[in-house]
Protein backbone atom coordinates (compact mmCIF):
# COMPACT_ATOMS: atom_id res chain seq x y z
CA UNK A 1 0.00 0.00 0.00
CA UNK A 2 1.09 2.85 -1.16
CA UNK A 3 1.33 5.97 2.24
CA UNK A 4 -0.08 9.38 0.31
CA UNK A 5 1.71 12.65 0.64
CA UNK A 6 -0.10 14.78 -1.93
CA UNK A 7 -3.76 13.18 -2.02
CA UNK A 8 -5.98 15.24 -4.48
CA UNK A 9 -8.10 16.12 -7.38
CA UNK A 10 -6.56 15.51 -10.49
CA UNK A 11 -7.78 17.64 -13.64
CA UNK A 12 -6.76 14.97 -15.95
CA UNK A 13 -8.05 11.75 -15.09
CA UNK A 14 -11.10 13.82 -14.37
CA UNK A 15 -11.47 14.23 -18.11
CA UNK A 16 -13.04 10.68 -18.10
CA UNK A 17 -13.78 10.32 -14.75
CA UNK A 18 -17.25 10.88 -14.15
CA UNK A 19 -17.00 9.56 -10.62
CA UNK A 20 -14.85 12.40 -9.56
CA UNK A 21 -15.91 15.68 -8.88
CA UNK A 22 -14.10 19.01 -7.45
CA UNK A 23 -13.54 19.01 -4.04
CA UNK A 24 -14.94 21.37 -1.90
CA UNK A 25 -12.51 21.68 1.00
CA UNK A 26 -8.75 22.91 0.64
CA UNK A 27 -5.73 20.66 -0.56
CA UNK A 28 -4.07 20.57 2.53
CA UNK A 29 -7.09 19.10 4.45
CA UNK A 30 -8.12 16.84 1.94
CA UNK A 31 -4.60 15.01 2.24
CA UNK A 32 -4.54 14.82 5.84
CA UNK A 33 -7.61 13.56 5.82
CA UNK A 34 -6.39 11.16 3.34
CA UNK A 35 -3.59 9.95 5.67
CA UNK A 36 -5.61 9.25 8.51
CA UNK A 37 -7.98 7.30 7.00
CA UNK A 38 -4.84 5.50 5.01
CA UNK A 39 -3.61 5.06 8.68
CA UNK A 40 -6.60 3.79 9.96
CA UNK A 41 -7.07 1.59 7.33
CA UNK A 42 -3.83 -0.18 7.59
CA UNK A 43 -4.23 -0.66 11.30
CA UNK A 44 -7.48 -2.42 10.99
CA UNK A 45 -5.92 -5.07 8.24
CA UNK A 46 -2.84 -5.89 10.34
CA UNK A 47 -5.71 -6.57 13.59
CA UNK A 48 -6.63 -8.92 11.20
CA UNK A 49 -3.59 -10.89 10.74
CA UNK A 50 -2.91 -8.65 6.83
CA UNK A 51 0.60 -8.59 6.02
CA UNK A 52 0.61 -4.98 5.04
CA UNK A 53 3.62 -3.33 3.03
CA UNK A 54 3.48 0.41 3.28
CA UNK A 55 5.61 2.59 1.41
CA UNK A 56 5.44 6.58 1.22
CA UNK A 57 5.36 8.35 -1.24
CA UNK A 58 7.63 10.71 -2.42
CA UNK A 59 6.93 14.41 -1.93
CA UNK A 60 7.81 14.88 -5.26
CA UNK A 61 6.93 15.41 -8.00
CA UNK A 62 3.19 15.40 -6.40
CA UNK A 63 1.04 12.61 -7.72
CA UNK A 64 -2.51 13.17 -6.35
CA UNK A 65 -3.44 9.15 -6.82
CA UNK A 66 -0.28 7.40 -5.53
CA UNK A 67 -2.55 6.08 -3.03
CA UNK A 68 -4.09 3.71 -6.21
CA UNK A 69 -1.18 1.95 -7.17
CA UNK A 70 -3.14 -1.47 -8.41
CA UNK A 71 -3.46 0.59 -11.56
CA UNK A 72 0.25 0.70 -12.48
CA UNK A 73 1.19 -2.11 -11.04
CA UNK A 74 -0.31 -5.73 -10.63
CA UNK A 75 1.33 -9.00 -8.51
CA UNK A 76 0.86 -12.48 -9.33
CA UNK A 77 1.30 -15.78 -7.76
CA UNK A 78 3.90 -17.43 -10.62
CA UNK A 79 6.39 -14.32 -9.44
CA UNK A 80 5.39 -11.97 -12.60
CA UNK A 81 4.58 -8.51 -12.37
CA UNK A 82 3.22 -5.98 -14.83
CA UNK A 83 3.69 -2.77 -14.94
CA UNK A 84 1.04 -0.83 -17.39
CA UNK A 85 0.62 2.21 -19.72
CA UNK A 86 -1.53 5.34 -17.67
CA UNK A 87 -3.77 7.50 -19.29
CA UNK A 88 -2.75 10.97 -17.08
CA UNK A 89 0.65 11.91 -17.47
CA UNK A 90 0.69 12.40 -13.72
CA UNK A 91 -0.09 8.97 -12.93
CA UNK A 92 2.77 8.13 -15.26
CA UNK A 93 4.80 9.82 -12.24
CA UNK A 94 3.72 7.08 -9.96
CA UNK A 95 5.54 3.57 -11.38
CA UNK A 96 8.69 3.60 -9.69
CA UNK A 97 11.28 0.93 -10.61
CA UNK A 98 12.48 1.81 -7.11
CA UNK A 99 9.27 0.27 -5.80
CA UNK A 100 9.82 -3.09 -7.36
CA UNK A 101 13.35 -3.21 -6.10
CA UNK A 102 12.09 -2.40 -2.75
CA UNK A 103 9.67 -5.86 -2.79
CA UNK A 104 12.33 -8.04 -4.24
CA UNK A 105 13.79 -8.25 -0.72
CA UNK A 106 10.33 -9.69 0.61
CA UNK A 107 8.35 -11.70 -2.19
CA UNK A 108 9.52 -13.14 -4.82
CA UNK A 109 9.59 -11.99 -8.27
CA UNK A 110 11.05 -13.62 -11.23
CA UNK A 111 9.44 -11.86 -14.17
CA UNK A 112 8.68 -8.05 -14.66
CA UNK A 113 6.19 -7.93 -17.96
CA UNK A 114 6.15 -3.88 -18.77
CA UNK A 115 3.54 -2.63 -21.30
CA UNK A 116 3.96 1.14 -20.30
CA UNK A 117 5.85 1.52 -23.94
CA UNK A 118 1.92 1.95 -25.00
CA UNK A 119 1.34 5.73 -23.68
CA UNK A 120 3.33 6.81 -26.74
CA UNK A 121 0.61 5.29 -28.88
CA UNK A 122 -1.70 6.68 -26.83
CA UNK A 123 -3.09 3.39 -25.92
CA UNK A 124 -3.97 2.12 -22.50
CA UNK A 125 -4.78 -0.51 -19.82
CA UNK A 126 -4.82 0.39 -16.33
CA UNK A 127 -4.02 -2.30 -14.21
CA UNK A 128 -6.54 -4.14 -12.07
CA UNK A 129 -8.81 -1.14 -12.70
CA UNK A 130 -9.06 -1.86 -16.07
CA UNK A 131 -9.99 -5.93 -15.42
CA UNK A 132 -11.42 -7.39 -12.92
CA UNK A 133 -9.65 -10.39 -12.31
CA UNK A 134 -11.17 -13.89 -11.54
CA UNK A 135 -7.53 -15.55 -10.35
CA UNK A 136 -9.17 -18.49 -10.26
CA UNK A 137 -10.70 -19.26 -12.90
CA UNK A 138 -8.07 -17.03 -14.87
CA UNK A 139 -10.78 -14.68 -16.41
CA UNK A 140 -10.00 -10.62 -16.71
CA UNK A 141 -13.46 -8.84 -17.03
CA UNK A 142 -13.09 -5.53 -18.70
CA UNK A 143 -15.45 -2.68 -19.91
CA UNK A 144 -13.72 -1.00 -22.49
CA UNK A 145 -13.13 2.50 -22.58
CA UNK A 146 -10.55 5.05 -23.12
CA UNK A 147 -8.57 3.99 -20.70
CA UNK A 148 -8.88 0.11 -21.02
CA UNK A 149 -7.73 -0.95 -24.70
CA UNK A 150 -9.48 -4.25 -25.95
CA UNK A 151 -5.85 -4.95 -27.94
CA UNK A 152 -4.12 -4.59 -24.38
CA UNK A 153 -6.52 -6.64 -22.99
CA UNK A 154 -5.77 -9.78 -25.43
CA UNK A 155 -2.43 -9.46 -25.43
CA UNK A 156 -2.22 -9.04 -21.75
CA UNK A 157 -4.75 -12.35 -21.32
CA UNK A 158 -2.16 -14.13 -24.13
CA UNK A 159 0.77 -13.17 -21.71
CA UNK A 160 -0.31 -14.33 -18.76
CA UNK A 161 -3.01 -17.27 -19.72
CA UNK A 162 -6.25 -15.74 -19.00
CA UNK A 163 -9.51 -15.33 -21.01
CA UNK A 164 -10.74 -11.89 -21.67
CA UNK A 165 -14.11 -11.32 -21.07
CA UNK A 166 -14.99 -7.59 -22.93
CA UNK A 167 -17.84 -5.91 -22.51
CA UNK A 168 -19.19 -2.11 -23.06
CA UNK A 169 -20.32 -0.38 -19.75
CA UNK A 170 -21.77 3.51 -19.57
CA UNK A 171 -22.68 6.12 -17.00
CA UNK A 172 -24.32 9.70 -17.86
CA UNK A 173 -23.75 8.49 -21.11
CA UNK A 174 -20.12 8.15 -20.80
CA UNK A 175 -17.88 4.53 -20.93
CA UNK A 176 -17.12 3.79 -17.43
CA UNK A 177 -13.36 4.36 -17.59
CA UNK A 178 -12.43 1.34 -15.24
CA UNK A 179 -14.42 -1.67 -14.77
CA UNK A 180 -13.65 -1.94 -10.61
CA UNK A 181 -16.11 0.83 -10.80
CA UNK A 182 -18.84 -1.29 -11.65
CA UNK A 183 -18.00 -4.78 -10.19
CA UNK A 184 -16.03 -6.83 -7.84
CA UNK A 185 -15.03 -10.44 -7.55
CA UNK A 186 -14.03 -12.56 -4.22
CA UNK A 187 -13.63 -15.45 -2.95
CA UNK A 188 -17.03 -16.53 -2.84
CA UNK A 189 -19.26 -13.59 -4.31
CA UNK A 190 -19.50 -11.48 -6.88
CA UNK A 191 -20.72 -7.65 -6.96
CA UNK A 192 -22.51 -6.29 -10.12
CA UNK A 193 -24.01 -3.47 -11.64
CA UNK A 194 -25.76 -4.60 -14.99
CA UNK A 195 -27.95 -1.27 -15.29
CA UNK A 196 -24.80 0.16 -16.53
CA UNK A 197 -24.55 -2.61 -19.33
CA UNK A 198 -27.07 -0.97 -22.38
CA UNK A 199 -26.92 -4.65 -24.14
CA UNK A 200 -29.59 -7.17 -22.48
CA UNK A 201 -27.60 -10.18 -23.91
CA UNK A 202 -24.53 -9.38 -22.73
CA UNK A 203 -25.98 -8.43 -19.37
CA UNK A 204 -27.24 -12.09 -18.98
CA UNK A 205 -23.98 -13.80 -20.74
CA UNK A 206 -22.01 -11.64 -17.54
CA UNK A 207 -24.49 -12.69 -14.68
CA UNK A 208 -24.55 -16.52 -16.02
CA UNK A 209 -20.32 -16.24 -16.02
CA UNK A 210 -20.43 -14.88 -12.60
CA UNK A 211 -22.85 -17.24 -11.48
CA UNK A 212 -21.15 -20.26 -12.55
CA UNK A 213 -18.62 -20.08 -9.66
CA UNK A 214 -19.94 -17.68 -7.28
CA UNK A 215 -23.13 -15.54 -5.85
CA UNK A 216 -23.81 -12.64 -7.32
CA UNK A 217 -24.95 -9.60 -5.50
CA UNK A 218 -26.45 -6.98 -8.38
CA UNK A 219 -26.22 -3.43 -7.48
CA UNK A 220 -28.03 -0.46 -9.14
CA UNK A 221 -26.34 1.91 -10.70
CA UNK A 222 -27.22 4.16 -7.89
CA UNK A 223 -25.88 2.56 -5.34
CA UNK A 224 -22.62 2.14 -8.23
CA UNK A 225 -21.94 5.78 -7.78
Amino acid sequence: MIRPTSFGFNVETAQNNTFQHTPSADSDRITEKAIMEFDSFVHQLRQEGVDVTVIVDSPEPQKPDAVFPNNWISFHDNGTVVTYPMYSSLRRLERRQEIIDQLKYKFSISNEFHLEDYESKGIFLEGTGSMVLDRVHQIAYACTSERTDLVLLELWCQTMGYVPFPFNAISNGTPIYHTNVMMSIASEIAIVCLDCIPDKEMQNALLNNLSKSRAVVIITAEQMS
